[in-house]
């Protein structure tokens, strides 16, 4: 029963495994209690080592829930899983689109039931032992929930609505799906703070007072037209401090997490903004936006010829997860495996790109008075996040979509 297919999805599997695996060891192998000369004044000994600490105790998490991960998956290859779920799905109905959402319903919330012990164990036990946790239990299994519910609803929806096109547009299905799945994200660019960010969080407009008119007196240095400024109660689950930039033309908002506010000063806070700024004034919105929609279109394309047509479908997909009946649901797992080898690839490329942007954005503060403010904020934040401050470079490469603290602070000073 096994096929050509079938051992090719297995050897991309193990390689993509293993490739992490390499990369997780190459990384670990840079603990060191040398401290860097750039951060020297950040840290005492204790300190520094509390930080590395923190990064072995994730490092050592993220690889047994990876590999217990990586066995599931094997798993349900080789005893056939993905065939057995089909058949539980078929038992409820004949409608191909109820069929698709029975079965990564029962995909997801299986996935979501098994990995509930990691997600307590890394929030109640790695987070607390070392300051950051704020979560209540109740808060845990509030979030739970309510991102059960947005994947049954969004999730579903668009599913749903992917199907619908593939099953009555057939050859054109890519094109028609790319320009949904483009709405969408720039839906969810330009809302996305107005509409889910308060399911789980409080967004309050920032007070009058010293940090707002230090802001908007910026603000109309650089000729920026900024009338939506939040203020969100990250603090109740955790005490990293973080801040965003959202949004498009009148949409466009800047959040700051209250941890921020009470982290840094308010100089270094105008230019933690000023580096926000810096990605709109170099359009690195749009054109990340640009890049994810070209993306979206490129993998679309692709799945439509690995599909087929609704009318014959591609039966040697099927036959790779044992199953003797092509299905959309079906061919969409199989070509997820199938398209990780570009997937990677193109993830390396959107990370050089995005950490060139960040280089940019940095240097745009610089060019108006803020790099030293910036400096020392991004020195703070990394100190009250115990960031990593010597990752390896390959490990860099592959995964940071923003540079490291000490190629950030070199870049400022020269």
């Amino acid at each position: 029963m096994y096929t050509t297919l079938f051992w090719i999805i297995i050897a991309i599997l193990v390689l993509d495994f293993a490739l992490e695996w390499y990369l997780d060891y190459l990384n670990n192998s840079q603990v060191s209690e040398a401290l860097p000369d750039e951060v020297k004044d950040l840290y005492d000994a204790e300190a520094y080592k509390k930080q590395q600490q923190y990064f072995l105790a994730n490092k050592k998490f993220g690889m047994v829930s990876g590999l217990f991960s990586f066995v599931i998956m094997m798993l349900m290859f080789f005893l056939f899983g993905f065939a057995f779920v089909d058949n539980i799905a078929r038992g409820f109905s004949e409608n191909s689109i109820v069929i698709a959402l029975i079965f990564f319903g029962i995909l997801y919330f299986a996935n979501e039931v098994l990995n509930i012990p990691f997600g307590i164990y890394h929030t109640f036990k790695i987070e607390e032992r070392f300051g950051f946790n704020k979560m209540t239990p109740a808060l845990f299994a509030a979030d739970t929930v309510k991102g059960w519910l947005l994947t049954v609803l969004l999730g579903g929806g668009v599913l749903a609505l992917l199907m619908l096109i593939y099953n009555e547009t057939g050859t054109y299905f890519w094109l028609i799906a790319w320009a949904v799945m483009s709405g969408i994200s720039i839906f969810m660019l330009m809302f996305y703070s107005n509409l889910i960010v308060p399911l789980f969080n409080k967004q309050t407009p920032l007070e009058e007072g010293e940090l707002r008119t230090a802001i908007q007196e910026f603000c109309k240095k650089v000729d920026f037209g900024l009338d939506d400024l939040y203020v969100i109660d990250g603090s109740k689950r955790t005490t990293k401090a973080n801040a965003y930039f959202t949004g498009l033309g009148s949409k466009k908002r800047i959040v700051l997490y209250d941890t921020l506010m009470n982290t840094l000063t308010t100089e270094e806070i105008v230019a933690v903004l000023s580096h926000e700024i810096g990605h709109y004034k170099h359009k690195h919105t749009l054109l990340m936006l640009l890049i994810s929609i070209l993306n979206t279109g490129f993998m679309l394309f692709l799945l439509s010829l690995a599909l087929g047509t609704p009318e014959t479908g591609n039966v040697h997909l099927a036959e790779a997860l044992g199953s003797q009946y092509p299905s959309f649901h079906l061919g969409v797992i199989v070509f997820g495996i199938l398209y990780t080898p570009i997937s990677t690839l193109l993830g390396v490329g959107l990370n050089v790109i995005s950490r060139r942007n960040e280089f940019q954005a940095d240097s745009f503060a610089k060019e108006n008075g803020l790099g030293d403010e910036l400096g020392e904020a991004l020195k703070k934040l990394s100190v009250s996040t115990l960031s990593n401050l010597n990752p390896h470079k390959a490990y860099v490469f592959f995964h940071y979509s923003h540079p490291t603290l000490i190629q950030r602070i070199r870049n400022l000073k020269n």
